[in-house]
């Protein structure tokens, strides 16, 4: 059977143990059609980049879903018609993550890039010129106030 990540926001209003019978639900759901779900995660009230249904924050959920792609059409087909769920995505994939994800984990155990002075700097040139400089005049021009030479 093909694997699914499914992460769905909750509004901010629902209590949490709200969220975690929900979230039951929905895996029962999920056994009910011939599945398996592996893993949940409640990665608890997180704000939203933008307002949903006038909702600042919602109650974020994972769920690593091993099952036939109907009981998957089902559970989003449900999730649609709950006013509860804001928003949801489903993605396929090769294979689901076994541990915690890397929204469970605390900074000090995610892969370190390196310190930044090691990546090389992005965004200092500003059209051909240093942005602390200005554009070198041109010919004849006069020199406009505040221009350095």
């Amino acid at each position: 059977m093909p694997f699914y990540e499914n992460v769905f926001v909750v509004r901010q209003d629902v209590a949490s143990a709200q969220v975690e019978q929900l979230t039951e639900t929905y895996e029962t759901l999920i056994k009910d059609n011939g599945g398996a779900v592996t893993k949940k995660e409640f990665w608890g009230l997180k704000g939203l980049a933008y307002r949903i249904r006038k909702n600042r924050k919602g109650h974020f959920v994972l769920m690593n879903i091993d099952s036939p792609p109907a009981a998957v059409q089902e559970l989003e087909r449900n999730m649609r018609i709950n006013e509860d769920v804001l928003r949801y995505i489903t993605v396929r994939v090769d294979a689901l993550e076994e541990g915690p994800s890397a929204m469970m984990q605390k900074r000090d155990e995610r892969d370190e890039r390196g310190p930044r002075g090691d990546r090389p700097r992005r965004g200092r040139s500003f059209g051909g010129f240093d942005r602390d400089s200005g554009p070198a005049p041109q010919g004849d021009a006069p020199a406009i106030e505040g221009d350095r030479a």
